[in-house]
């Protein structure tokens, strides 16, 4: 039986098709049949994040519905997303910021003009993800990426 994470690793719940059913039809008439299908790719976990049934919904209610549809799913479902929790903070040409919507025009190009450094410049980003799926399938877990 699969395991689904909300919240804690701790607290995984079994998986319920006619919860998760029930939970997309108040956006599109999809099948427990469809909903089995799409899940296929996640065959070979026993745990997965909640953010991959997010996942699958909204590819099943946007082939379905549309994308607006799939978009209030996704808002619905958010939570289990950590984006938007913490916002990024980097430092560029001496000012600590998140964003360059507030920079005139002379601080924008020179923020393009300079020199981009990356830590992992040297790894293939094939070999990064690699490594990436290699511990998922390690501990287990599916995680949407």
């Amino acid at each position: 039986m699969k395991k689904i994470i909300y919240k804690n690793p701790n607290d995984a719940e079994n998986f319920d098709i006619k919860r998760f059913s029930k939970s997309l039809n108040q956006y599109a008439k999809i099948s427990e049949k469809e909903i089995n299908e799409a899940m296929k790719d996640y065959e070979q976990y026993e745990t997965m994040h909640a953010s991959c049934l997010v996942e699958i919904g909204m590819k099943l209610i946007s082939e379905k519905a549309g994308e607006d549809k799939a978009h209030d799913y996704f808002n619905a479902h958010a939570e289990y997303f950590d984006e938007g929790k913490f916002e990024r903070l980097r430092r560029i040409t001496g000012y600590l910021v998140g964003t360059l919507d507030r920079w005139n025009d002379a601080k924008k190009a020179e923020e393009a003009a300079r020199v981009k450094h990356c830590v992992n410049s040297a790894i293939d980003d094939a070999e990064r993800l690699a490594a990436l799926e290699t511990q998922a399938m390690e501990q287990n877990i599916a995680y949407a990426h």
